[in-house]
């Protein structure tokens, strides 16, 4: 496990190429939150963070980039969006859009309420595997598999002898839509924590054990945790001081 306290992007050169198995990490949403005016942020800061994080990520390799927009003058920024198409413009497969579903209480007078944030994940070349949790109770469990198939003219065909021989398991994947509450009772004196078990089911879903799992917006330090759970090697960078130590004193403590 490597901890550095530091600029990322003076750490993330320092990373050999091809030597990541998983990304999973949250930027700063457009300067939403001062973060004790520890960094600037700008899209020219992101696109060079994320050409490191492309070089360092291996082949089969996924970047998971939660992610959210600020509202200024009445529009969302659309920063996020900007960001997924940057990812693809340097070789990264948008492998899968997600939602991280989540309660907000503020009630805007125009507005439905904001209860999301994006999930994007990114792949570097083809990810033919990965560990899907598989806890959503289906209905018609036990039953025989059936329907058809929507073929790309529209048309549907039968499905198969094979596929019409099988049952429908008691659980299925989940769905790309995870309603993870946020901490409520956060006491690490950071403004922005992630729930353990969303950085666990990313790191369940897109790496195995000793694996290697970077966080280069290391904030309180819960990848990293997770990662200690888990049985991964960690490298996580935080360049502020303050984050750092409540970053490091959570993973050398196990305290969640």
């Amino acid at each position: 496990m490597q901890l550095f306290n530091d600029d990322c992007l003076k750490i993330l050169p320092t990373i050999p190429e091809n030597s990541v198995d998983l990304i999973i990490t949250s930027p700063p949403y457009d300067n939403i939150r001062e973060y004790n005016n520890s960094s600037t942020w700008n899209f020219d800061i992101f696109k060079n963070i994320a050409n490191e994080l492309e070089r360092s990520l291996k082949d089969g390799g996924v970047i998971v980039w939660i992610v959210n927009d600020a509202t200024i003058n009445g529009s969302e920024t659309g920063t996020s969006f900007k960001q997924a198409l940057y990812f693809k413009e340097i070789g990264l497969n948008l492998h899968d859009t997600m939602i991280w579903e989540k309660i907000s209480p503020y009630q805007h007078k125009n507005r439905y309420i904001q209860c999301f944030e994006y999930m994007f994940v990114f792949t570097k070349g083809f990810k033919n595997k990965a560990n899907l949790i598989k806890d959503r109770k289906n209905k018609w469990v036990g039953t025989q598999i059936h329907g058809t198939e929507r073929q790309k003219n529209g048309k549907t065909k039968k499905l198969s002898k094979i596929q019409k021989s099988k049952q429908v398991k008691e659980f299925g994947a989940r769905y790309n839509i995870w309603n993870i509450p946020p901490n409520k009772n956060n006491k690490t004196g950071h403004p922005a924590v992630f729930p353990i078990n969303l950085a666990q089911d990313h790191i369940k879903t897109w790496s195995n054990e000793n694996d290697t799992v970077l966080d280069c917006f290391m904030g309180s330090g819960t990848t990293g945790l997770a990662c200690k759970n888990l049985n991964r090697d960690f490298i996580g960078i935080e360049i502020d001081k303050q984050y750092f130590d409540i970053a490091k004193q959570r993973i050398e403590s196990t305290l969640f």
